[in-house]
């Protein structure tokens, strides 16, 4: 079975729901609250388990309310958590407002994130066993470096989430494998807001790059082919928060288990369809079945060389 690692935060998503969000010093009415398990990092592990791999966590939680419910949530997606550290201090979290629209704007308090500063006893070991190491940018960049240099020496894929977005030292850059920003991201890191040069660009860096469009599927680039975009599946969103990550998470799994490009694409595109049209992040992640059948329903996506 396909196994996938995970070095990455974990947070607890405090959502509201607004009819729309509010201007700076203004003050909206909700219509509901909840508090749902998240943080990219646990995202990602959760939508690669549930696509079929075989998946294990690195990172932290506090030893709080939060932390227990982090871990239990994890666990009830059968990810393994024996590595994931329990720190004294609060667990992340993320403050997040959704529009009646389903966009988002978030903020996230790393709490016990920010102590995963280095890889510690067994996390080297663990990454060893890996098809691919998914990596984002909720931990400090000292972890994220040392973990995609690790995967590196061991022949192990690495997939960097470049989120939040922040300047990249070239070390991390040169210990990826595949970059997969969002076109927001992407336009950050290079200062091109065309997604087609803002790919282009990137390959200057790393090897392989998927920008992904939201609504308009995701742009895939590599070193000595041609470019193609995949069209997402048209459906109405309740809440985007998790779509890259469940993006992420399900190609993961597609490329490891041998799928060409323009499926993996389309499948992990489906994927993140099926979130975006559920509340929550690990909450509204689709199990591989349901992936499966609703991309053999959506034969109208598309894949073009551009």
């Amino acid at each position: 079975m396909t196994s996938i690692v995970v070095l990455g935060s974990t947070n607890m998503d405090l959502v509201a729901f607004v009819p729309r969000a509010p201007a700076r010093g203004e003050t909206v009415t909700g219509r509901e609250f909840r508090t749902i398990p998240g943080g990219k990092g646990a995202n990602q592990a959760v939508a690669a388990a549930r696509a079929g791999a075989e998946t294990a966590m690195i990172g932290a939680v506090g030893a709080d309310e939060f932390g227990l419910r982090l871990r239990a949530a994890l666990d009830a997606s059968s990810v393994d958590t024996d590595l994931l550290r329990t720190v004294e201090g609060p667990s992340g979290t993320a403050h997040i407002v959704v529009d009646d629209e389903g966009g988002n704007a978030i903020v996230v308090v790393p709490g016990a994130n920010g102590t995963v500063v280095s890889l510690d006893h067994g996390d080297e070991a663990l990454i060893a066993t890996a098809d691919a190491l998914l990596l984002q940018l909720e931990l400090p960049l000292s972890a994220v470096t040392e973990g995609a240099v690790t995967a590196r020496r061991l022949g192990v894929r690495t997939i960097l989430t470049p989120a939040p977005a922040q300047p990249l030292p070239p070390e991390l850059l040169a210990a990826t494998d595949l970059l997969v920003p969002n076109e927001h991201e992407a336009a950050a890191l290079t200062g091109i807001a065309d997604p087609h040069g803002a790919a282009e660009a990137l390959l200057r860096s790393v090897p392989e790059v998927v920008i992904t469009l939201g609504a308009a599927g995701c742009l895939h680039a590599a070193r000595g082919s041609e470019p193609l975009t995949v069209a997402a599946p048209r459906v109405k969103p309740v809440d985007t928060t998790a779509a890259g990550d469940t993006f992420v998470g399900a190609l993961a799994v597609a490329l490891a288990e041998g799928r060409p490009v323009p499926r993996a694409l389309a499948w992990a595109a489906t994927a993140a369809a099926l979130s975006v049209q559920r509340v929550g992040a690990s909450s509204s992640m689709p199990y591989r079945a349901e992936i499966d059948a609703a991309r053999d329903s959506h034969d109208g996506l598309e894949v073009d060389a551009v």
